[in-house]
């Protein structure tokens, strides 16, 4: 988890808001068409809700009907929950995602993919696998629905967290896999993992555990439910690692494709890493890049005035007669001072 959430941004990727704004309500936007396509006929989807429950009463594991007795009989417990079932999914969420974008930005773009790829995944579980929330299973099955006993309270009716009268826009059997309990563990792993504060880690852990106790008391999700959406948080996390270095790759042909990303002779090249332009190697006449190719002759006009007065160092000097090397002259220096000893012999 933490070489995924750790993972940086792509060389040249910064992330924009007036570009991710769009992918996200894309993303949002699939998930909610696709929850209205796969709604499957009732009973089917009550079937499955069934099947489900009795899998739970072989296994031990229905804490549902306890729990959603409780919040029927104590409106002070039930009345809260339907409020924290229609809003914080859509709220807390959201918040969390612009706190990572302004607080941990290098870690915001794995989690947001991850966060996208599990919401898809259960998208893909709600179409394979329409499933009855307990509440619109048979009076028999021992559930009330507390959105509909407390529906004066808020803005909701008998269709689940939509407003009265928007009850056709939701997909009534979209309860396994719960992304309820799903999106409020990423929530929570993220503030546990990227908060500074005991008050953030805190909360990190008890809003999935609140969530998950809000699904199964209001009747709209079993407890395999709310496994189910951790289990497609697992998956997605899994798949994230891969997902990034695949946008990696299509990025980077991307900008190799594009016209002018290869530099001609002569040419000028932006550098990637500090985004100055340098000048590119293999310029004409085979000189250096970046080196004067045309120099004014000896004498000429606009030429400089030669200062050595004839006086050059050989090869291995740094200046005439003077030693490279301490106590060993240059082969050059010692044969120039050889010939300055003969020529003053001669002269006298």
């Amino acid at each position: 988890m933490d070489a995924v959430a750790r993972r940086p941004a792509a060389a040249g990727s910064r992330l924009r808001w007036w570009t991710e704004l769009p992918l996200l309500a894309l993303v949002y936007a699939a998930y909610s068409a696709g929850r209205l396509v796969a709604r499957g006929d009732a009973h089917t989807a009550a079937g499955h809700g069934q099947t489900i429950l009795r899998w739970e009463e072989l296994l031990r594991l229905d804490p549902e009907r306890a729990l959603n007795r409780l919040f029927t009989a104590t409106p002070a417990l039930g009345i809260p929950a339907d409020f924290a079932y229609a809003s914080l999914h859509y709220l807390v969420t959201p918040l969390v995602l612009v706190w990572l974008w302004n607080r941990r930005p290098g870690h915001y773009r794995a989690l947001r993919t991850w966060l996208m790829l599990a919401t898809l995944i259960g998208l893909v579980g709600f179409t394979l696998l329409p499933t009855a929330p307990p509440r619109l299973l048979e009076a028999g099955s021992g559930f009330a629905d507390t959105m509909a006993q407390f529906s004066s309270y808020g803005w909701w009716g008998e269709d689940a967290s939509a407003p009265r009268g928007l009850g056709g826009m939701t997909n009534q059997f979209a309860a396994m896999p719960s992304l309820h309990v799903g999106w409020a563990l990423w929530c929570g792993v993220v503030l546990w993992r990227h908060g500074r504060s005991r008050l953030t880690r805190a909360l990190g852990v008890a809003y999935p555990l609140l969530i998950v106790l809000v699904v199964m008391g209001t009747a709209n999700h079993y407890l395999l439910d709310a496994l189910a959406g951790t289990a497609v948080m697992g998956l997605g996390l899994l798949l994230t690692r891969p997902a990034l270095r695949l946008a990696d790759g299509v990025r980077g042909r991307f900008r190799a494709a594009r016209p002018g990303a290869e530099s001609g002779p002569g040419s000028r090249v932006a550098s990637a890493e500090t985004g100055t332009d340098t000048p590119a190697a293999g310029a004409e006449n085979g000189s250096l890049a970046g080196a004067p190719r045309d120099l004014p002759a000896a004498g000429a006009p606009g030429a400089h005035a030669n200062v050595s007065g004839g006086c050059q160092t050989s090869a291995g000097e740094r200046f005439p007669r003077q030693p490279t090397r301490r106590g060993r002259p240059a082969v050059g220096a010692a044969a120039a001072a050889a010939a300055d000893d003969g020529a003053a012999t001669a002269a006298r």
